[in-house]
C-alpha cells in the first residue's frame, strides 16, 4: 500500500490541468531524487536560497531569482520588497506600514481573490482601478500617487477580461510604461504562464520588474514552491522578507528539499524540447477525439491555442455536448465517481481534456471512460 491508500485518499487521473486543488503536477523522478538527497544533510538555508536563486537565474536568463512558497507566496514577498526595499527596520515592522509607501494598484476584480490577499498580507492597501468590463492604462496613471509602492497585474485575469470585453485595453506593456514614468515597480503574477520557456524573460521585457511563476505547475517541481524573477535589488529585498529570516515571510517556509527539487525541475524544464512537447500534447488530444467519434449528440474539437487553458498555447480537446442528452455536470460526476476517478475541465458548452497532466497512455483510459459516461454506461 502507498501512502494515499494508507490514508484512504483516492488517486485519480488528471485530465484537467495543473490546478492547485488537484495537486499541481507529478514530479519527474530526478526531481524526487534531488529532494531525497537534500533531505539527508544539514545546510544553511540562507546559503541554499542564495545559491538556488543564482543557479535558476542563470538557467532561465534573468538578472536574479528567488524560490518562494508557491506563486501566492511570491506575490507576498514581491509586495513586501516593494514596500520595504533593503531596509531592515522596515522589514521587521511589517505588516505595520504606517508612514510608508504602502499602496498597490490592482484591477478591480469580480470577487475577492487570494492573489490580492497575498499582497494585503504584508500590510499593503490595495487601490482598485477600472472594472472587470473596462480598464485602461490611463486608470493606472490616475491611481498612482505619492504612496504607491507597486502595481500588481495578474496575467490570466487580465487576458480573460480582454477576451470578454473590448473595453479592457490594459496590457502588461502599456501599464508598465505608465508605471515606469512614475518610477513605480510592476509585479506580474504569471503563475500558470509556462510554457513557453521564453515567458521567464518575456514579462520583464514588457516592462515588469518582477514576474512570479508556480513551481508546481508546468515546471513539475514541488507543489509548495514558486519562483520570483527580475530586478536584482527587488529580489534582494524579497529575500530579506523571506524565510528563514525573522520577517513577514517566515511562516511561508520553503524547506531545503523543496529548494533542491525546484532547481532540478527548472534544469529539466529548460533542457526539454518544447516544440516536441506541444506536438505530443496535440496528438494526445486527437487520440481522445478519435475515441469519441460517433457518440450521438457529441462533437469534439482540438484547439491548438486559445482561452481554454493556461497558458493559452497548450492544445486541448473540447467535448461539445450539443444534444447528448446528458448535462456537463452529470458527465463530470460520473467520471470522478468511477474507478479510476477522472478529473476534466469545463466550459460553457461541455468538457475540456487538457493533456499537460496526463501520463503516458492515460488518454485512452480517459477517452473510454468519457465514452461510457456520455452513453450512460
Amino acid at each position: 500500500m502507498g501512502i494515499y491508500e494508507e490514508l484512504g485518499v483516492r488517486r485519480f487521473i488528471n485530465a484537467w490541468g495543473t490546478v492547485t486543488i488537484l495537486g499541481g503536477s507529478v514530479m519527474p523522478e530526478p526531481v524526487v531524487q534531488a529532494m531525497v538527497d537534500a533531505a539527508r544533510s544539514y545546510v544553511t538555508l540562507r546559503e541554499l536560497q542564495d545559491r538556488a536563486g543564482a543557479r535558476i537565474a542563470e538557467m532561465v536568463g534573468v538578472e536574479a531569482a528567488l524560490v518562494s512558497s508557491g506563486a501566492a507566496g511570491g506575490i507576498t514577498l514581491a509586495a513586501a520588497a516593494c514596500i520595504t526595499g533593503a531596509d531592515w527596520d522596515r522589514v521587521y515592522r511589517l505588516p505595520d506600514t504606517s508612514g510608508l509607501k504602502n499602496e498597490i494598484v490592482v484591477v478591480q476584480a469580480k470577487r475577492p481573490n487570494y492573489m490580492y490577499q497575498a499582497a494585503e498580507h504584508v500590510g499593503a492597501r490595495l487601490i482598485h482601478v477600472g472594472s472587470p468590463e473596462r480598464v485602461a492604462p490611463e486608470d493606472f496613471s490616475a491611481a498612482i500617487g505619492p504612496r504607491t509602492a507597486a502595481v500588481l497585474l495578474v496575467v490570466a485575469s487580465l487576458d480573460h477580461q480582454r477576451d470578454r470585453s473590448s473595453g479592457v485595453t490594459a496590457t502588461v506593456e502599456n501599464v508598465a510604461a505608465v508605471a515606469r514614468r512614475a518610477g513605480v515597480p510592476v509585479i506580474v503574477d504569471a503563475a500558470a504562464e509556462l510554457p513557453p520557456t521564453a515567458n521567464f524573460r518575456a514579462f520583464l521585457a514588457m516592462g515588469a520588474d518582477l514576474a512570479i511563476f508556480s513551481g508546481g505547475k508546468a515546471l513539475r517541481g514541488p507543489q509548495s514552491t514558486g519562483l520570483i524573477v527580475g530586478r536584482g535589488d527587488l529580489i534582494g529585498a524579497a529575500a530579506m522578507n523571506n524565510n528563514p529570516n525573522s520577517s513577514i515571510g517566515r511562516p511561508m517556509k520553503v524547506g531545503k528539499e523543496e529548494m533542491a527539487g525546484l532547481v532540478k525541475a527548472v534544469e529539466i524544464y529548460v533542457q526539454r524540447d518544447e516544440e516536441a512537447e506541444l506536438r505530443r500534447w496535440e496528438a494526445t488530444c486527437h487520440r481522445v477525439a478519435e475515441q469519441l467519434a460517433g457518440v450521438p449528440g457529441v462533437r469534439t474539437e482540438v484547439v491548438v491555442s486559445g482561452r481554454y487553458a493556461r497558458p493559452p498555447i497548450v492544445p486541448v480537446c473540447l467535448i461539445h455536448l450539443d444534444s447528448a442528452g446528458v448535462t456537463r455536470d452529470e458527465v463530470d460526476r460520473r467520471l470522478m465517481g468511477g474507478d479510476p476517478g477522472i478529473g476534466v475541465g469545463k466550459f460553457d458548452g461541455g468538457l475540456i481534456v487538457n493533456p499537460m497532466t496526463l501520463l503516458e497512455g492515460e488518454e485512452i483510459v480517459v477517452a473510454q471512460r468519457l465514452r461510457d459516461a456520455l452513453l450512460g454506461r
